[in-house]
């Protein structure tokens, strides 16, 4: 698989949206591109979550108990929350083709977080927002 052309544009992932372009260069070098084949699990339903996966190709299925729920391609990604907590995975995650992705570990996106504090604030702002727009979908 070829390298990535373009660096990626990590303010449409909701968790990094309102991170500066200075907190996104170092979140970009904290990355790790990996390539997988088809069939491997990338998460498992109810392990900790210990990484954040952006997929750059290739295509994955998504189960929970067992049941298929969505398919995901290029440019989607999953495992954010893993980032904030290292609370158990909510599906499974199973490469279909070969895959291209880039991870973020907790370790390194803690790194980050030690080196830009104020980071922290905005990531607790976007978390909030996106509490309360899940709130209010299922509160209506």
């Amino acid at each position: 698989m070829a390298p990535r052309a373009e660096p990626l544009d990590l303010t449409t992932i909701w968790l990094f949206s309102a991170c500066s372009a200075k907190e996104l260069r170092l979140l970009r070098r904290s990355l790790e591109e990996v390539s997988v084949a088809p069939g491997t699990v990338l998460t498992a339903e109810r392990s900790p979550g210990r990484e954040f996966f952006l997929i750059v190709e290739g295509t994955a299925s998504v189960t929970r108990a067992g049941k298929p729920v969505a398919m995901l391609g290029p440019d989607r990604y999953f495992g954010e929350l893993a980032l904030l907590d290292r609370g158990s995975r909510s599906a499974t995650v199973r490469a279909e083709t070969p895959m291209r992705l880039v991870v973020l570990g907790q370790r390194e996106f803690n790194r980050v977080l030690d080196a830009v504090p104020t980071m922290t604030r905005k990531l607790l702002a976007v978390t909030a927002t996106r509490l309360r727009e899940s709130d209010a979908r299922a509160y209506p």
